[in-house]
């Protein structure tokens, strides 16, 4: 499958200008670091000693001070939600690329990763040149006579220690598993930013002070002396030529060191207020429980619960994680609905079903109870709602929402919106395809896609709403058999979708224009999509890929 230059440059130009843009600063600041350190006056002393780890130890030092400041920025996530929302980020390429913040937090970790790597490697070849070379020269210069050499070792140990764990139980398997771990081995940046700011106050390696009066490489002025006895000057023009080139390499006085001034703060003090800063805010504004209106349990171990509370508004598309006793479970959108908001979500995992058993314990047998006795359910509170790639939806005239399973939970919002009022919006069709394994998860929004479908018809407007259901997983011929469902009877269709097929329909129906790809799916479906959209050329059609992540 070939890339079209056009489409490729569409979902793809804009997040490598960023990425070829951060490497080059960090090459930059890695290769001026380096030489600063190699043939830099002040540290000719130094790197006469330690070698190429003083300029390697150093140089990955800043790399990693550059990376541990902007690691925090795509994680203020209230922060993007604002820009998402003001007319100053009013472009849709800007938006997308804030889209992808995430993927340059990933980025900048993996960095730290192995930068650390490096850095923790030179300093182990320090150490060595310390020991091998010792100076009775300078010896200022050896850490050994230093009182706080411990001090940068012990950080660097627990550094090392706290980010491998928040390294391995950032992995995947860890974050699905058992997300519980990944939140909370995550939440220890505030030791590791700690004991950041703790590794750097050593001050171990030091640089010459008074280079002016003692240059590098200058000989002792009883050094001197010694070697005008041994040597007579010889006469040259009238000049005294020995004698000239020993008085400009004469030290005035003896070389001085001092450890610099910690300078790591600067990097990330900035960034690292403004995280916590943007916690704090979203702290108090989940700090007070919703109120829970109605719970459903819906087929397919799926729970929808109903809630009240001041000030809660949500843009259509947009994300609501849910916290239940300072534990966080990414879940789904917020689908509003006039005074209340829901949220649907999938009962898998230990965390999810402890939630449904507190929300929807079971009974033995039904039961009604009066008012006065109603079951209390437990505190729950709400943090968001934040910025999501949905919110793009009504910004193109053409849009396909693909989703799988419980990924139609953002696309539920933008029907809940289009059967308010869709004539407000830029959107001009919309093309929904929902893959499922189970008939019964259809019912999740069946009534939602007809009330639409119907609402379309009697307005004049059939080719507004384009559904296709997928059902991969039927050992017979199923269907939705309810009457009030008989919109969707004929839109159910046996197998996977056809991607491909899809797209080329699509592109002849819109031709020379821009069409949203929007995708909450699997892994797989995921992946050809995100192909698709980069390969196709026909009919002057741009796909333009944008994908939920929950994780």
């Amino acid at each position: 499958m070939g890339l079209s230059l056009r489409s490729w440059i569409a979902n793809e130009g804009g997040k490598h200008c960023i990425l070829i843009t951060w490497l080059s600063v960090s090459a930059w600041i890695f290769w001026r670091t380096f030489i600063l350190y190699c043939s830099g006056a002040e540290y000719h002393y130094l790197h006469k000693m330690l070698g190429l780890g003083l300029c390697i130890s150093r140089a990955s030092a800043t790399v990693l001070n550059l990376n541990c400041s902007l690691v925090l920025l795509p994680m203020c996530r209230s922060i993007l939600t604002v820009l998402r929302g003001t007319r100053q980020v009013s472009s849709k390429k800007a938006r997308r690329l804030l889209d992808k913040s995430k993927t340059f937090h990933v980025t900048c970790g993996v960095a730290i990763c192995v930068f650390s790597v490096v850095h923790v490697g030179a300093h182990l070849v320090n150490v060595v040149s310390f020991s091998v070379r010792y100076s009775d020269e300078f010896p200022a210069l050896n850490v050994a006579h230093y009182r706080g050499q411990s001090v940068p070792g012990i950080t660097g140990v627990l550094l090392v220690l706290v980010l491998f764990l928040m390294f391995t139980a950032s992995s995947h398997s860890v974050r699905v598993g058992n997300y519980e771990i990944f939140w909370y081995t995550h939440n220890l940046f505030i030791l590791f930013y700690v004991v950041l700011l703790m590794h750097v106050v050593g001050g171990a390696l030091k640089y010459q002070t008074n280079v002016d009066a003692h240059p590098p490489g200058c000989i002792p002025a009883n050094q001197t002396r010694a070697h005008s006895d041994t040597w007579p000057n010889q006469e040259v023009d009238g000049e005294l030529v020995a004698e000239s080139r020993e008085m400009s390499l004469v030290c005035k006085e003896d070389a001085h060191f001092q450890p610099h001034f910690p300078q790591t703060w600067l990097w990330v003090l900035g960034p690292l207020c403004l995280y916590c800063g943007e916690r704090l805010y979203r702290y108090i504004r989940c700090n007070a429980s919703v109120t829970i209106v109605s719970v459903v349990r819906h087929p397919c171990d799926v729970i929808e619960v109903r809630m009240l509370k001041n000030s809660f508004k949500a843009r259509p598309g947009q994300v609501s994680p849910t916290l239940s006793s300072a534990v966080m479970n990414s879940s789904s959108c917020p689908t509003e609905n006039k005074e209340t908001f829901g949220i649907h979500v999938r009962v898998v995992g230990d965390w999810t079903a402890c939630f449904s058993e507190l929300l929807l314990p079971d009974l033995e047998h039904s039961e009604i109870l009066p008012m006065t006795n109603q079951r209390r359910y437990p505190k729950l509170y709400v943090d968001g709602p934040f910025g999501s790639p949905s919110e793009e939806v009504f910004n193109y005239e053409v849009s396909v929402c693909v989703a799988g399973g419980i990924g139609v939970t953002p696309f539920a919002c933008i029907m809940h919106a289009l059967l308010d009022e869709w004539r407000r919006y830029k959107l001009q069709r919309l093309y929904f395809v929902w893959v499922c394994r189970e008939l019964n998860s259809f019912y999740w929004f069946a009534e939602l896609l007809c009330g639409l479908h119907r609402k379309l018809w009697e307005q004049n407007r059939p080719d507004y709403l384009n559904i296709r259901l997928y059902l991969t997983t039927a050992q017979e011929l199923q269907n939705l058999t309810d009457e009030k469902y008989r919109p969707l009877h004929s839109r159910l269709l046996i197998g996977r979708p056809k991607l491909k097929l899809l797209f080329e329909e699509i592109g002849r129906s819109n031709q020379h224009k821009k069409v949203g790809v929007f995708c909450c799916a699997p892994k797989g479906v995921s992946r050809e999509l995100h192909k698709l959209c980069n390969s196709f050329s026909a009919s002057g059609t741009v796909f333009e890929y944008n994908k939920e992540s929950f994780s």
